[in-house]
């Protein structure tokens, strides 16, 4: 029996990048969903507190969950940037060798991101390198195209705004005071 009083579906905890994807997507599924943010805005701690890299799919276990997600990932992040645009560049990777005995380890990179499903992924020379990263000093690299990055602090903002305009929640200083640093 309905009391009249509001009834909220889903209650996510933490207003980061995956509590505000999960509320956004969960509200424009008709769910009632509200984040529970203890900080005074979305996305303070590990959500911009890192690289912003965007992961081409070379490090993790064929077959893996997070091989087949980390790939997944990346193609519906980079159609969310340029669908709502966020910031971001498929700028490439280079992971370098700083001498000959470390190339057989980017082989081994190489022969796993390429049974992960990652795409374009070569084994690339000095000059090569320097083209791309006049600084850098190394023997050989693997080069990983699709890698890039993304304005995290962005990502962040559109995730709330598309959120809250499928009808999410986001409630603020939830748990007491936060301590920021």
């Amino acid at each position: 029996m309905d009391d009249g009083r509001s009834r909220i579906d889903v209650a996510v905890v933490g207003g980061g990048v995956v509590g505000l994807a999960v509320a956004g997507r969960l509200a424009s599924r008709g769910y009632s969903a509200c984040v529970l943010e203890r900080h005074p805005r979305p996305g303070l701690e590990a959500s911009t507190h890192n690289s912003g890299v965007i992961h081409g799919g070379i490090y993790d276990r064929p077959g893996s969950a997070k091989a087949r997600l980390c790939l997944e990932g990346r193609r519906l992040l980079y159609d969310f940037c340029a669908r709502y645009g966020v910031p971001h560049a498929r700028c490439g990777k280079l992971i370098v060798a700083e001498d000959a005995r470390e190339i057989a380890g980017l082989e081994t990179l190489q022969r796993r991101g390429t049974a992960n499903g990652a795409e374009g992924l070569e084994i690339v020379d000095r000059a090569f390198i320097a083209t791309r990263e006049p600084a850098v000093r190394a023997v050989a690299a693997l080069w990983s195209p699709a890698s890039g990055i993304v304005d995290a602090d962005a990502l962040v903002k559109a995730l709330l705004r598309v959120g809250e305009d499928a009808g999410a929640i986001v409630s603020y200083h939830v748990g007491g005071s936060p301590q920021l640093g």
